[in-house]
């Protein structure tokens, strides 16, 4: 007899629905076709196992199991369940009457209970937009992908109450959650808040700034200085994640298998803060079987570099593609893949070798030879995408111990919110949102300046010796400036503003 379940297979971030075919005829042997990796052919001895604690038999005859279509790769253990139910439909066990109407996925124990998979979001997106009535999957995997609409959504913890169902002896009421309301409630919740900053005021600044324009920052200041903490709190003033972001960004996680059981739908922007040592295929994606990296992780959100010169020089580089295009292609013998990678990155550094700002009158221990050398770690055309350069001093005893409020993240995000509708309302007719997207065409045009502007510019570019990508950042910059001030024209002190924020820029800086 010839049975047919369906399941999905995950190719970067989208899902591909598979067709398992079981056929039990005369002959010995089990046979497994179709592309299977290592995990999907010994899910044999799994299935067997689970059938038999089940309470039904494995067939002892010729049973040949196609994953189709065969041209495609099919990795994992979450073809368990749909093999298994497709065995027993196949030998006459169970009837098949609801197998066209539930994708069905899952990994089986050897006791027939069911464990959690990855990827259910993409492939629960595939099943509705295939027309199936339902989701069969395990129970841990139910909350993620009831953000789906219109799909059944049935969990089941074991391989027995899976066939209960399908054959009408229990009845199982579909998996229902409120995330969308969970989701508006939870994108204003926050850890952290900038009111717990005292001082640092101009790097605040910088940093709403940077969050209203979705430009790049590097911070540079001594150890101890706040630049992480600042950091980590740059999420609260950024805009909150609209629906479709957020769907977006879950689709990335539930891939990567970072989604926890408790998590439906992502409701705050990513902060990624991969280590040092990380390789270039972290960060990027990579596999044979293409995986999603730190800065696909980081899509809708903030990746923050900290310690930028201690990367490995190979890692950095490779973010500068990224960074530019905002997506990142994996290349593979059977294929390409394309991973979103809209990132605002910050980046941290200190000012020399021993961390300290160099002052030649104290007896720095570095030399300014060995300060411009680690300077000069991070490569020149990787600081020109970085829109924003400051300085961070430490915050004096009085100051970091005075008993004042400071502006709470809300306010600060409010006028963040506000740059961000006059970008979104000038930009409505492109493919972009935010001012550091603008290509160099879009900027001529956005940024026009006046002759007092263009003098001030031009004796800065002269003397810093800036590149004409600096150039752009400058007025992309000052345009998020004005846009903060709701002003219709760049001033003079917009340009002023942004050309400061290019600190690295100068001709022999060591702080």
């Amino acid at each position: 007899m010839l049975a047919k379940t369906f399941g999905g297979a995950v190719f970067g971030v989208d899902a591909y629905l598979i067709t398992i075919e079981v056929s039990v005829g005369q002959g010995t042997k089990f046979f497994m076709v179709g592309l299977p990796d290592s995990a999907v052919k010994e899910s044999e001895q799994r299935v067997e196992a689970a059938i038999k604690h089940s309470g039904y038999a494995m067939p002892r005859i010729k049973t040949v199991v196609n994953l189709a279509p065969a041209d495609i790769r099919k990795e994992g253990s979450a073809y368990d369940l749909p093999i298994a139910v497709g065995i027993l439909s196949a030998s006459g066990q169970i009837q098949d009457t609801l197998l066209s109407k539930y994708l069905i996925m899952g990994e089986l124990s050897l006791d027939g209970i069911l464990r959690p998979i990855k990827g259910v979001l993409p492939i629960a997106v595939e099943a509705r937009k295939n027309g199936f009535q339902g989701f069969i999957l395990p129970k841990e995997n139910a909350q993620e992908a009831a953000i789906v609409n219109n799909l059944e959504v049935i969990g089941v913890e074991t391989l027995a109450e899976t066939i209960d169902f399908l054959q009408g002896n229990k009845n199982i009421e579909p998996f229902w959650h409120e995330t969308r309301d969970v989701f508006f409630e939870e994108i204003n919740q926050f850890a952290v808040d900038f009111s717990d900053v005292q001082g640092h005021e101009s790097i605040k600044r910088a940093l709403e700034v940077a969050a209203s324009g979705g430009h790049n920052v590097i911070m540079v200041g001594p150890p101890g200085s706040g630049k992480t903490m600042l950091a980590r709190r740059v999420p609260t003033i950024l805009p909150p994640l609209t629906l479709h972001e957020a769907l977006e960004t879950t689709k990335i996680h539930s891939v990567a298998g970072k989604l926890t059981t408790d998590t439906a739908l992502i409701s705050q922007r990513p902060f990624c803060a991969p280590h040092h040592t990380i390789s270039d295929a972290a960060l990027v994606g990579g596999g044979n079987i293409p995986q999603p990296g730190q800065i696909s992780l980081a899509h809708n959100g903030i990746l923050f570099l900290d310690e930028l010169p201690e990367f490995k020089r190979t890692v950095l580089e490779v973010l500068r593609q990224p960074l530019e295009e905002r997506a990142v292609t994996i290349s593979r013998a059977r294929g390409t893949v394309d991973f979103p990678a809209n990132f605002m990155l910050i980046a941290s550094m200190n000012p020399s070798p021993s961390g300290e700002f160099y002052d030649a009158q104290s007896g720095h221990p570095d030399s300014p030879t060995a300060v411009q050398r680690y300077l000069n770690k991070i490569s020149g055309p990787l600081l020109d995408r970085i829109d924003i350069h400051v300085e961070v001093n430490p915050v004096p005893f009085d100051e970091m111990t005075a008993d004042r409020k400071t502006e709470s993240s809300s306010h600060i995000r409010e006028r963040v919110i506000a740059a961000r509708e006059r970008q979104t309302k000038r930009f409505q007719e492109a493919s972009i949102y935010c001012n550091a997207m603008m290509p160099t065409p879009m900027v001529k045009d956005v940024c026009q300046i006046s002759s007092a502007g263009k003098t001030l510019l031009k004796t800065a570019m002269e003397r810093l010796g800036l590149s004409s990508r600096a150039y752009d950042r400058i007025l992309k910059v000052s345009r998020t400036i004005a846009d903060l001030n709701n002003s219709t024209d760049i001033a003079v002190e917009h340009l002023a503003e942004a050309i400061q924020y290019r600190s690295l820029d100068r001709e022999g800086w060591n702080g």
